[in-house]
């Protein structure tokens, strides 16, 4: 999972024009679903979940079907956001959360014979 957090101009209001280029067709490789809280895109894997407060729109990647390659979504997603709503924000941040793996399970040595 990638989590991203962007932060909008004040007034920008970035969240209503990426849900409405989606909706519109003029961002034709995403595709807004579940009342615009889950974006899609046609070729990569996965999908983010999305919500908006206060001009910070949070972004979470997931891909559970092909784990690790939540990064094909966002590099278009972030490629997307650089060429045509740049004026719109002021920062962007990535995280990379620690995935919690179980520890392997030891195995039992045999005693010598």
């Amino acid at each position: 999972m990638i989590r991203i957090q962007i932060i909008e101009r004040s007034g920008a209001h970035l969240h209503r024009k990426l849900l409405d280029a989606m909706r519109s067709g003029i961002l034709r490789t995403f595709d807004a679903r579940k009342r615009g809280r889950q974006v899609h895109h046609v070729s990569s894997p996965g999908w983010m979940n999305w919500s908006n407060a206060d001009g910070v729109i949070q972004c979470e990647v997931l891909s559970p079907r092909k784990p690790g390659s939540e990064w094909q979504l966002f590099s278009k997603f972030l490629g997307r956001l650089a060429d045509r709503y740049a004026d719109s924000i002021d920062a962007i941040n990535v995280q990379f959360p620690t995935a919690i793996r179980a520890a392997p399970a030891r195995r039992k040595r045999r005693g010598k014979r």
